[in-house]
């Protein structure tokens, strides 16, 4: 892309707007400055914008990517924000997934909190946004998106998620939904403390998957420990005699690797990581049929 499309992109903050919901795509300011390098998929063969997705009587906002000129029914793929929400990056994701054949929608589950680029800092979003976010209402919302993909040229049997940070723990949670077949997580927490609106994390639900994940975490993470990956492991482990998808479920460490490495936008980005994980989250989702 020229230096002023590039530039627009970075700068102009789009909003699609019905009602009292609404979607920005651009970067959103909490992130940290944007890298230069930030990768960019392009629109050629496909068809990508901004939907609308009825929850009952709500309007979920939602960015949807797909083949334009697919024939038969696609796979599904739905995108899991980090806690920034549906910004140029994870618009960009569902992009990727597009060009490979996906009908691809990243949902915007914070859109009944309030738009996270409202805030400057993550600590203000975590409160603002993330906390005021029920796990049972993402799940549900998820599920009227898989509902709207069936609808749309979906194959609902051909369901995967991924995530990212906060959508990584989501990814983990969604794969206790029956219409999932797999799920990659990538740096999702898998502990916490239990609230009203979180009452349960990964490491709670092992028994309780049905479809196996694919977590994907760094080694020099600061808020993801991997003694919490263990414990996780763990849960699996003990959940693996009576529950198929916990003994399917595989992690991939990566050395001395932060926190989102795949955040190409970011600083945390590191190339090596970043591109090995994406193979490998490919190859999850062909390997457990959703390709």
């Amino acid at each position: 892309m020229g230096n002023n499309i590039q530039n627009s992109r970075r700068n102009f903050m789009k909003t699609f707007a019905l009602g009292a919901t609404a979607i920005g795509v651009g970067f959103v300011t909490a992130s940290e400055p944007v890298l230069a390098a930030t990768i960019e998929t392009d629109f050629k063969g496909l068809k990508a914008g901004e939907q609308i997705i009825p929850v009952g009587s709500f309007q979920l906002p939602a960015y949807v990517s797909r083949p334009e000129n697919a024939k038969g029914s696609l796979p599904v793929i739905i995108v899991v924000s980090e806690i920034f929400g549906v910004h140029e990056y994870i618009t960009d994701v569902t992009r990727r997934f597009a060009k490979l054949g996906y009908l691809a929608i990243a949902p915007e589950f914070f859109t009944r909190a309030g738009d996270p680029n409202a805030f400057g800092t993550i600590a203000e979003i975590q409160q603002n946004i993330v906390a005021k976010t029920p796990d049972s209402q993402v799940l549900n919302d998820l599920q009227a998106a898989l509902v709207w993909a069936g609808k749309n040229g979906g194959d609902l049997k051909r369901v995967g998620v991924t995530g990212f940070c906060w959508g990584g723990r989501i990814t983990w949670l969604s794969a206790t939904l029956p219409q999932v077949r797999a799920g990659v997580a990538w740096y999702g927490r898998l502990v916490g403390e239990k609230t009203e609106n979180s009452p349960r994390h990964p490491v709670d639900i092992a028994a309780d998957l049905k479809a196996p994940v694919l977590g994907l975490y760094g080694a020099a993470d600061t808020g993801i420990s991997l003694e919490s990956v263990d414990q996780m492991r763990a849960a699996l482990a003990q959940a693996a005699p009576k529950n198929p998808a916990a003994k399917a479920c595989q992690f991939e460490i990566y050395p001395d690797t932060p926190h989102a490495f795949h955040a190409d936008y970011r600083a945390s980005y590191r190339e090596g990581p970043a591109k090995d994980s994406w193979e490998k989250c490919l190859a999850w989702f062909k390997k457990m049929g959703v390709a």
